[in-house]
């Protein structure tokens, strides 16, 4: 038996992995080893290794990695904090392969640590393109450092054998964030209700807004502009935290003086994964820069205004609507997004990045693979 060692840093990472978790769990040719690290372990985030644990999950590993400040400098401070927490947990315990997601610095940190102790990993939606954010740069690198990849779409597949990594270790899964999709029953619009004390008379739109880490610096403006855009909309507004990035705490105070002016919007720190698929079966429209809003949402037929340039560069349905950064054009998004005509024009929408069955074929392919000197050592492969 093999362990699998998987890195989760935040609420958003363990939706998508919880269903490669139970994969893993239900193969009796794997063992999980689980390191929670980053936003899991912040209080101002909502202390999610408790949800974790609540969903059942043992977590082996719970390492200190975020430094108190969002500035450029903070940042750094936590990619080298990461890196030195994880390779001591190497040190204690080397799993046998180690599975990273996305483009977060503290997974990079995980990836980074593992390379002196010769740790094979694994990389999940690799192939991607996220201009506006610092991202970028760190899933490419996540790619480089990676032995085994696991892209969304074919697309991206291709671009991470154009980057030089050899076809055999590339295994088009799919997103697994769609299987959470298929497995976990949303809440109800009445329990939504409830819980976010919301109008059932009322629509609600979902917001979700992160800095822009490549323009950190005009933050203020930015998220102000943005916020304007929702003025005078004649709807609810449920909005969620934003991501432990570089000005975070810029973006969470003009958030909370948004909630200050308005009785009808809410703050949610972490509304956890059946509540955000009800906050997305029976949101009017999705507003903001968030991933969910290019991956997950088609599943649900839901219109998005993605705003400004954070998931530039990323496929995206026709539920989503790119906008500038400018309040004008955020206003108008909104009102086009939420417009009947829109929405029925997405009756038959299919999801670009999968059917929902990637985590059975990521748990397989890391139960079969041969952890060998083929595995471990790096070739560039040249395309034509």
């Amino acid at each position: 038996m093999r362990t699998v060692g998987v890195v989760t840093v935040a609420r958003s990472d363990f939706g998508l992995l919880q269903p490669v978790l139970r994969a893993i769990e239900a193969d009796d040719r794997l063992r999980l080893r689980l390191y929670a690290a980053g936003a899991h372990l912040s209080a101002a985030h909502g202390m999610t290794v408790d949800e974790i644990e609540a969903e059942g999950f043992r977590v082996d590993e719970r390492l200190e990695t975020l430094a108190a400040s969002d500035s450029p400098a903070g940042i750094a401070t936590s990619m080298g904090m990461g890196a030195t927490a994880f390779g001591e947990a190497f040190a204690r315990e080397r799993p046998d392969v180690l599975l990273t997601l996305g483009d977060r610095f503290e997974m990079h940190a995980a990836a980074l640590a593992a390379l002196p102790f010769a740790l094979p990993v694994a990389h999940v939606h690799g192939g991607e393109s996220t201009e506006g954010a610092i991202d970028e740069s760190l899933r490419h690198s996540l790619t480089k450092l990676s032995h085994l990849h696991f892209p969304s779409t074919e697309h991206h597949a291709r671009r991470i054998v154009q980057m030089g990594e050899e076809p055999w270790r590339v295994t088009v899964s799919g997103a697994p964030g769609l299987d959470s999709i298929r497995a976990v029953a949303p809440l109800s619009r009445e329990a939504l209700d409830r819980r976010f004390d919301l109008d059932p008379a009322r629509p609600f739109l979902l917001v979700t807004y992160h800095p822009v880490t490549l323009d950190h610096e005009r933050t203020g403006e930015l998220v102000d502009a943005f916020l304007r855009g929702l003025e005078g909309i004649d709807a609810q507004v449920v909005v969620t935290h934003p991501n432990a990035d570089t000005a975070r705490d810029t973006v969470l105070r003009a958030l909370r003086a948004f909630v200050a002016r308005r009785t009808d919007v809410r703050l949610v720190v972490n509304a956890g994964t059946a509540a955000y698929f009800g906050l997305m079966t029976y949101a009017e429209a999705m507003v903001g820069n968030s991933s969910s809003g290019i991956i997950e949402a088609a599943s649900f037929r839901l219109p998005v205004v993605n705003v400004g340039m954070r998931q530039q560069g990323r496929l995206r349905g026709a539920n989503v609507i790119d906008v500038s950064d400018d309040a004008d054009a955020v206003r108008a998004g909104i009102l086009r997004a939420t417009s009947s005509s829109f929405r029925e024009s997405l009756t038959d929408l299919t999801n670009l990045y999968g059917d929902g069955r990637a985590a059975g074929r990521i748990a397989s392919r890391l139960a079969e693979v041969d952890l060998d000197q083929r595995l471990l050592v790096k070739r560039f492969h040249m395309t034509a």
